[in-house]
């Protein structure tokens, strides 16, 4: 098809009395092209091009459920179809992804940049999920460690978020890593720092204190709204939810969390996009400092819980039973190799596989043995006692006679005087 201003040249040399052979010889176009666009009234119209097929036609249904769903990361999505069977680049994919996601206002911050060794940041977030089972809309709470020099990755998925579980996080993130830093940077939780003295300075947690005492390192906060600070982990967080939850599947957050170290052994094995380098292998630069024995700070990975009348207890959503002896006393819970054990005066006595489904109880063979006999008693009710017959103690009549004597009275109930 001729363009238009081929079309207005044949028109305009036609209009100068031109025949069509001398329009044909000074355009170039043969003289049936020159009749059919003489015979044409303005410009016609071009036929549309039948559409190309594209690879990802079979896949554009699976690709809108994720953009539905706020999942705009091409990375993932990419994932998701090769799955299914799509055989494409991803350059393609990220075209016809960019036409449907929104604009981003980036505000622009500080770098700060740490030596080896010498930081780690530390942050919650939080992300929802649906329950399958239920259709409900659940929450669970997403601990990040970033390290501040390799960039290397920790992540843990917990139903809770106390000081407790905070800890804890913290002695899992530095034994995946494989020793402690410095300092260790957070925002200005409850679980870290309490308040501040008259001088501004943070009043800590002394649970937490007395972590950060026994593992060595110096517990810092970031500034009040100013969570740039620890940008690292800000950064992690959100690496977190755009690249590793969408579209996950799990069982549990047991299962979920053996999939986020999965996940973190392999990202941590990418080139980074800032250093250049696999934070792997700049972890080995880390330097750093050594755990302590586990002994020195088992009790950190220990909780106490009052155990109910029910002989149940709860721990981490779930709800564990005892023998129903220790009904209404404190006990101590800790986790150790995948079990749950139950302390009571330093003794275990009871053990569970670890369960996630929240709500459960997870029981203990026999651990109501004895209970109906028992009453429910640790000890029995005081009772009285029937005797077979009543039986009448025999005393010498040696005794009666030195009564009489005190009392004054003879054998015979009269009474005698002494002169």
């Amino acid at each position: 098809m001729l363009g238009s201003g081929s079309i207005i040249m044949i028109h305009e040399l036609r209009a100068k009395g031109k025949s069509i052979r001398a329009i044909s010889r000074e355009t170039g176009h043969s003289r049936n092209t020159i009749r059919k666009y003489l015979r044409t009234e303005g410009i016609p119209e071009r036929k549309p091009r039948p559409k190309r097929g594209s690879k990802l036609d079979p896949y554009k249904d699976t690709i809108h459920e994720y953009i539905n769903m706020g999942i705009f990361n091409c990375e993932v999505i990419y994932e998701r179809i090769k799955e299914e069977g799509y055989t494409g680049g991803k350059t393609i994919l990220r075209d016809y992804v960019r036409q449907f996601r929104p604009s981003k206002h980036i505000q622009a911050v500080c770098r700060y940049e740490t030596k080896p060794g010498e930081q780690a940041q530390v942050d919650w977030g939080e992300y929802n999920y649906i329950d399958q089972e239920t259709g409900e809309v659940r929450k669970l709470y997403l601990f990040v460690m970033v390290l501040g020099y390799s960039r290397a990755m920790y992540v843990e998925f917990t139903n809770r978020c106390d000081v407790h579980t905070f800890n804890r996080c913290l002695i899992h993130g530095f034994e995946y890593f494989g020793g402690v830093t410095d300092v260790v940077l957070s925002d200005r939780m409850r679980t870290v720092i309490i308040g501040t003295d008259a001088n501004k300075k943070p009043l800590w947690n002394p649970v937490f204190e007395d972590l950060a005492a026994t593992l060595g390192f110096v517990p810092k906060v970031c500034k009040a709204r100013r969570p740039q600070t620890k940008g690292k982990v800000e950064s992690g967080i959100d690496f977190v939810k755009d690249n590793f939850l969408p579209g996950r599947r799990f069982l549990d957050y047991g299962d979920l969390n053996r999939q986020a170290v999965e996940w973190c052994d392999k990202k941590n094995r990418r080139v980074h996009g800032t250093t250049g380098e696999r934070p792997i292998d700049r972890l080995k630069r880390e330097n750093l400092k050594p755990l302590p024995p586990l002994d020195k700070y088992q009790k950190f990975l220990e909780e106490p819980r009052k155990v109910h009348k029910d002989g149940l207890l709860s721990y981490d959503g779930v709800r564990y039973g005892v023998p129903w002896q220790y009904s209404g006393k404190e006990v101590v819970v800790r986790e150790k190799n995948g079990k749950i054990e139950v302390l009571y005066d330093s003794k275990i006595i009871a053990v569970h596989d670890k369960h996630y489904r929240s709500g459960s109880p997870v029981f203990l063979k026999d651990q109501y043995k004895g209970l109906k006999a028992a009453e429910g008693l640790l000890y029995p009710r005081p009772k009285a006692i029937k005797l077979f017959s009543l039986e009448v103690e025999r005393r010498s009549l040696s005794l009666y006679e030195s009564l009489a004597e005190v009392t004054g009275y003879d054998r015979s109930g009269e009474s005698q005087t002494t002169s």
